[in-house]
């Protein structure tokens, strides 16, 4: 066998302890892309935002190390964990601010950057987030499909790889999700 660890999800003959990697390895491999995905989700707030996208990062990271029971499967299952994690600390962290300014400036966010996307939704992101709530009481799927792919930053594959589905059917639940969602939050028009 030697001395080289073996591939993240390989299983060949291994015990099932020894195919789950630690949320560390799958962090490292990660990293990269979840910071620049908070990064692009920061780039959209205001200027003077405080929150850095190294920090929600590993704020998503220790939230994340602290669920036990969870056996990560592999990158694309703790990526769409992270997804769930970041979704709300980017909601926690806008609660937070609206109620210390009382219902002042709002964080605006738009569906656009993701491929697929068809045109820019400018919205209030406590208002995508109760929208995304509503879908989940419609269709959990698809909404995990644009927790996935927009909190996420997961391609249509390595969503469909997470929830266990063909292509298309997260095609659809995308495409279908983001019309839901503009007439939920009026078009983008405010």
């Amino acid at each position: 066998m030697g001395d080289t660890p073996p591939e993240l999800g390989d299983d060949k003959g291994r015990s099932s302890q020894a195919r789950c990697p630690d949320a560390n390895d799958l962090v490292a491999l990660a990293y990269d892309e979840l910071r620049a995905l908070a990064a692009g989700f920061l780039r959209r707030e205001r200027p003077e935002h405080t929150l850095q996208p190294t920090a929600l990062v590993h704020e998503a990271y220790l939230r994340l190390v602290e669920i036990k029971r969870i056996q990560w499967k592999d990158k694309t299952h703790f990526c769409s964990a992270a997804a769930g994690v970041i979704r709300r600390l980017l909601v926690d962290f806008a609660r937070a601010r609206a109620t210390s300014k009382r219902g002042g400036g709002w964080n605006r966010l738009t569906l656009s950057g993701l491929e697929g996307t068809d045109s820019e939704l400018d919205v209030d992101l406590l208002a995508l987030d109760e929208a995304l709530s509503n879908l989940a009481a419609l269709d959990e799927r698809k909404c995990r499909v644009v927790e996935m792919r927009y909190f996420g930053g997961m391609t249509i594959a390595e969503t469909a790889r997470a929830l266990k589905v063909g292509t298309t059917t997260v095609e659809d639940d995308w495409v279908f999700a983001r019309s839901w969602l503009r007439r939920e939050l009026g078009g983008g028009n405010g």
